[in-house]
């Protein structure tokens, strides 16, 4: 059955029906790609420069940062097609029916930070190239409406839901790509490959700690979609080969390659031209972008904004609203959409003109991915050990107030996942480094570098399947051929059964043992 664009999604977090999934994975590398192919993923492009290195030297940390994110997020995508529901609740898997609820806000608050920022960088954006094209004042109540716009045009594609999002990144792909490749032509001229930076060789004790940080902010873009893909993969049919639907979100993320290196190039521009705008005390990466435009790029550079923060923003809300209904499931996906979008646009005028939390937005935004990363090295183990192999009723028994399944484990914790994700994500914490922003007890250990994401990765996967081999999962929890390079143990796992208070005509029939898996 195929739906309209102009019909509203109804579907929650319950399991697609197969007849409703249609997608392929072109539609999600669509939706990946479209939603990083903005001012904010080139913002975080010119992190290279306003750190000192070279644009040779960032282009090495962007593309090391890139693929490794890559590579990282990837498998995430592989939960969508096999249990038709997003990442969130399949983590009932490997945390529990009840520690899911971990991936549901880790993805809230990525999808909360991610919509501000993108309605912020754009709107500033549009209004700075429409004030240089048009004269347009640059006021609280330009930004303002520029900041309206955008929200209430992203809610409205949100609220239609999956059909209506993929057809805006569809125009947003091609669009904003050409718009950027157009950007050739308008810097091509001042643009040096040879720029130099600050450093004067890499033997400067700064030089790898600075390296280092400008390839983990990089791969904290990948690493930030993790929580989401499967909102998008959910529609592509289980039997499409894995291959395919993680290399449609590989490809995407190098396809970021082209507003990664778009930012980079701009900035070692405005690093010689317009120095002030690159301090890295006080970095203003659009504003020293209008600066070094030509006249004629000022149209093309408020589409980007226009286009760009409409992409970002849906992909961001979407996932939001869903997530939401998935951990107070008296919401339908349109009642938490429009919720959660509401709440999101009043927190970005207050964060914009009345708490200025413009920057420490950002600083969260970077302690959630902090978060986030060990979180999808246990899902992605996880995937691994279990073979792929899932219970789809049993993953939906939170949703349904129910109790028992496969993945009840200790009153519906899975005390292993959940203690390698807390543990492994507290010590990254106190690995961050963010100068001037947030420092950890232990960020300068690693002489200034921000080591925090790959000691959060390195240390979720060791403790995970540490925990795994000394404390084995129930053998219910494995499909037929058992787990891969752990054993299991005997333990039965209990039935599912109605909470008390829970709707009348909640199938009580699945059990633990049922054969029925995705």
């Amino acid at each position: 059955m195929t739906t309209s664009i102009t019909e509203i999604e109804t579907h929650g977090v319950e399991r697609i029906p197969d007849e409703d999934r249609s997608a392929r994975p072109i539609d999600l590398f669509r939706l990946a790609f479209g939603g990083a192919n903005t001012f904010a993923t080139c913002v975080l492009g010119a992190f290279p420069v306003l750190l000192g290195l070279s644009f040779l030297q960032g282009l090495a940390a962007t593309a090391l940062g890139l693929l490794a994110g890559a590579l990282l997020l990837a498998p995430m995508a592989l939960f969508g097609p096999a249990n038709g529901t997003n990442n969130a609740v399949s983590s009932s898997a490997h945390l529990g029916v009840h520690g899911r609820i971990v991936g549901s806000f880790l993805s809230l608050l990525t999808a909360i930070a991610f919509f501000s920022i993108s309605v912020w960088s754009s709107g500033d954006a549009l209004i700075g190239g429409a004030h240089r094209l048009a004269d347009v004042p640059e006021s609280e109540v330009s930004y303002g409406a520029a900041y309206a716009v955008f929200a209430v045009l992203v809610l409205i594609v949100c609220v239609y839901g999956f059909r209506f999002m993929l057809l805006v990144n569809k125009v947003a792909v091609t669009a904003a790509s050409a718009l950027f490749v157009l950007g050739a032509v308008a810097f091509g001229g001042d643009f040096d490959p040879g720029y130099a930076g600050t450093f004067d060789s890499t033997a400067d004790p700064l030089f790898w700690p600075s390296f280092i940080g400008a390839a983990l902010i990089v791969l904290s873009n990948p690493v930030s979609f993790g929580a989401f893909l499967g909102d998008w993969s959910r529609y592509i049919p289980a039997a499409t080969p894995r291959r395919r639907v993680m290399g449609a979100a590989f490809l995407a993320q190098l396809a970021t390659l082209l507003p990664f290196v778009f930012g980079l190039a701009t900035a070692s521009i405005i690093a010689t031209k317009a120095a002030t705008y690159v301090d890295p005390a006080a970095p203003n990466y659009v504003g020293g972008l209008l600066a070094i435009s030509p006249g004629w790029y000022f149209l093309p550079l408020c589409l980007i904004a226009l286009i760009g923060g409409l992409s970002t923003g849906t992909t961001a809300l979407y996932g939001t609203g869903l997530d939401f209904s998935s951990v107070f499931p008296r919401f339908s996906r349109v009642r938490a959409t429009f919720l959660i979008g509401t709440l999101s646009i009043v927190f970005v005028f207050l964060g914009r003109f009345a708490l200025n939390l413009t920057q420490s937005i950002s600083t969260f935004a970077t302690l959630i991915v902090t978060c986030t990363a060990p979180w999808m090295i246990v899902m992605v183990l996880g995937y691994v050990i279990r073979r792929g192999w899932y219970d789809a009723e049993a993953l939906q028994v939170f949703n349904r107030r129910q109790r028992g399944g496969r993945y009840w484990f200790t009153h519906g914790w899975n005390w292993r996942g959940m203690s390698a994700w807390l543990v492994s994500a507290v010590v990254a914490l106190l690995f961050v480094n963010l100068p001037g922003q947030f420092v950890g007890p232990l960020g300068n250990l690693a002489n200034g570098a921000d080591i925090s994401l790959p000691v959060g990765l390195a240390l979720a996967a060791v403790s995970y399947l540490g925990l795994l081999a000394a404390f084995p999962e129930p053998r219910a929890v494995y499909g037929p051929d058992g787990p891969r390079l752990v054993r299991a143990s005997a333990a039965d796992a209990p039935p599912i059964t109605d909470s008390p208070g829970s709707p009348d005509g909640l199938s009580t029939t699945a059990t633990a043992t049922s054969p029925e898996h995705t």
